[in-house]
């Protein structure tokens, strides 16, 4: 099952709610926001600019793959989490996308994620880097006398966006404190050989409280994700988004939001300023793929053991080739809910 992709413009009209919710897991979601979208983009634009040199860069060389899952609600169950960790590692995936609703809100369950993480970083250096003295080179890095970097500098390619359940009882603090930024984006450059590259562009959205908020807003008009040179050329050949709050409703009678209609009509015109080539969501715990005006958009089921319990097909895999062309897979997790 794969589906052929070119990118163009991008352009829906679809209807919204106003009610913010995830619709089988702690009802408490639906009803505690924990903090406001306001505050979560001030701090996180705040982290960029102050880390603007440290910059995360990944480079592909030729074709490469991501692999994105949603909704895994950690609380006492990381089974599924470590199983997508280690399908993206054995696989050989430029990087993993999270779409929210990681865990749900208490400490204990941020422990068991940071200490999952870290394990899973472990296997990828070990994986990828070789060491020097106490420092770490990249297996790709043949120069007679490389750059090395402490094993905290390397990059763990798992880049989520923050959901309604991770900010529920002032859940952010916990979230942010792993992750520190929820509106951020990324640059994949990738070496075409004999001299050529492409640069294709990720963009991570904070929609956690269903809405994008005045001063998302406002940072995106300003050109924060543009990513446009001095001279307003635009260097992208792939752009991919994503978010937790979906575009697309998969049901009309989902219990879950989707923008307001006004903020609807800013994405719409952003996303074709940004030639957007696939767009990610999560929130509804429902599978939806379409293509609608040559853009393709996938709602992606919760990978949750207790939402799901047998194994299925809850991850996605998108093929960038090198000639710019995309295609996509199902991935199947085995994983099964412990009885």
């Amino acid at each position: 099952m794969s589906c052929k992709m070119r990118k163009t413009a991008f352009q829906i009209v679809l209807a919204a709610l106003l009610a913010v919710s995830c619709n089988k897991v702690s009802p408490i979601g639906v009803l505690v926001a924990g903090t406001a979208v306001e505050d979560r983009v001030a701090m996180s634009n705040l982290f960029y600019r102050n880390h603007y040199e440290d910059k995360v860069w990944l480079l592909a060389k030729g074709d490469y793959t991501f692999l994105v899952g949603a909704d895994s609600h950690i609380t006492d169950d990381s089974a599924r989490m470590d199983e997508m960790l280690s399908i993206g590692l054995e696989d050989d995936d430029l990087f993993y996308a999270h779409l929210g609703d990681i865990a749900d809100t208490k400490a204990e369950y941020y422990v068991t994620l940071d200490s999952l993480l870290q394990e899973a970083k472990s296997r990828y250096v070990n994986k990828h880097y070789h060491k020097v003295g106490t420092e770490y080179v990249s297996n790709d890095n043949t120069d007679p006398d490389p750059v090395t970097m402490p094993f905290d500098r390397i990059t763990y390619p798992f880049f989520p966006v923050v959901g309604n359940h991770d900010i529920t009882r002032n859940g952010w603090a916990l979230w942010s404190n792993i992750f520190h930024s929820s509106f951020y984006e990324i640059d994949v450059l990738v070496d075409l050989g004999d001299g050529n590259y492409a640069f294709d562009h990720l963009i991570f959205l904070d929609s956690a409280s269903g809405t994008l908020g005045k001063t998302q807003i406002d940072l995106i008009n300003q050109g924060v994700l543009d990513g446009k040179h001095a001279d307003d050329t635009y260097p992208y050949r792939n752009t991919f988004v994503f978010s937790h709050t979906n575009i697309f409703r998969p049901q009309f009678f989902e219990f879950a939001s989707t923008f307001t209609r006004e903020e609807t009509f800013f994405l719409l015109d952003q996303f074709e300023k940004w030639n957007v080539s696939a767009v990610f969501c999560g929130h509804t715990h429902t599978w939806d793929e379409r293509n609608y005006n040559g853009v393709h958009h996938f709602t992606l089921d919760t990978m949750c053991e207790r939402n799901n319990p047998e194994p299925g097909d809850y991850l996605v895999r998108m093929f960038c080739n090198a000639d710019g062309t995309l295609e996509w897979s199902p991935v199947h997790m085995s994983t099964t809910k412990r009885k």
